[in-house]
């Protein structure tokens, strides 16, 4: 194990042999600088733990070659690196600053368990494109703080729909009002009477016929905000980004989420926004109606039944509506419990 220094924060790495190997007198300054090149035949995960160590060490040489290196190393290789479950966050945290507007690299970044929110910031405040786009539509991740959402939506890359769909509120603009000519209207009152009869006619449109007339934006915007009438509308439309923004909706009700939960129509993404809300998952109903619900992962379903009651548990072994999976997994339970 070594300790190296990272700003004014010590992180203590653990060592495995083959770098413990060119770190000791062993390895003199030209099996280093070898390294620091990535010139020597070794895994990614040593060879990214070398690196680290060189960058954050006091030789200027190794440290450029090091910088140097990581900037330019093959995909495969950190891709091999990042599949060590237990690579530390450190390491992460240097091939996120480094290498953050690839794509592919950042996908595997993000689902690693050892990614720390400094990495994950760093990520919300600046990349862009597909990274971005990823990281908003990870909602295991983004449940972690809300400080995540905040700096995307302060991202100068995150367009308009991707900010309304964590919650952002685009400010109201009042227009300013139009001058009026008296020397055309004769006077005040027919004028204000026209204005009258359009806020009446606005006034009598009804939200079904509103929505018709409405951007992607509004929808969305109306989706996170909007009250029970306007989620019960929004919920049916089929463009993901709005009916998903209905369950972000802070207003929504257990028994709205419940329906959408009960509805072989919701899609994949609403099933999966449900599953990741602890608080919704933890009512009996909730968990009958996933484990029955043909996009719920099996074996998310194969949990929540085990909650169920033996009732229940005998009528999904006699039910011809559900996934013959679920069915026999029913069985299975009753069978065990007869035992």
């Amino acid at each position: 194990m070594t300790e190296e220094q990272q700003g004014t924060e010590k992180v203590q790495i653990v060592i495995p042999a083959e770098v413990s190997k060119i770190m000791s007198k062993w390895g003199g300054h030209s099996v280093r600088l070898a390294a620091a090149r990535g010139a020597l035949p070794m895994s990614g995960h040593n060879l990214v733990t070398v690196l680290f160590i060189f960058y954050h060490g006091e030789n200027q040489e190794l440290k450029d070659e090091a910088l140097g290196t990581l900037k330019t190393l093959p995909t495969q290789i950190l891709l091999s690196a990042l599949s060590q479950e237990e690579l530390h966050p450190s390491i992460i945290d240097l091939i996120v600053k480094l290498r953050y507007q690839d794509a592919v690299v950042m996908g595997a970044v993000l689902s690693h368990r050892m990614v720390g929110i400094k990495s994950l910031l760093f990520l919300a405040e600046n990349s862009r494109g597909d990274v971005l786009d990823a990281l908003s539509h990870n909602d295991e991740i983004l449940l972690k703080t809300d400080v995540l959402r905040t700096a995307i939506i302060n991202n100068i890359h995150a367009d308009k729909v991707m900010k309304l769909r964590l919650g952002w509120i685009e400010p109201a603009v009042k227009p300013e009002p139009k001058p009026v000519d008296k020397s055309q209207s004769g006077s005040d009152t027919p004028a204000e009477d026209d204005e009258t009869e359009e806020e009446v006619e606005a006034e009598g449109l009804s939200k079904y016929q509103s929505l018709q007339n409405m951007t992607v934006s509004e929808k969305i915007k109306m989706a996170l905000t909007g009250d029970k009438e306007w989620r019960t509308l929004l919920i049916r439309e089929s463009n993901k980004l709005v009916n998903t923004a209905v369950l972000n909706n802070p207003r929504i009700s257990e028994g709205e989420v419940l329906n959408v939960a009960k509805s072989r129509s919701s899609s994949e993404e609403m099933i999966r926004i449900i599953v990741l809300n602890r608080d919704w998952v933890k009512l009996y109903d909730m968990k009958k109606a996933l484990a029955v619900h043909p996009r719920t992962p099996l074996q998310k379903a194969m949990r929540y039944m085990t909650f169920l009651s033996e009732k229940d548990i005998r009528e999904l072994a006699k039910s011809r509506e559900i996934g013959q999976a679920i069915v026999n997994n029913a069985k299975r339970m009753l069978m065990t419990k007869k035992r």
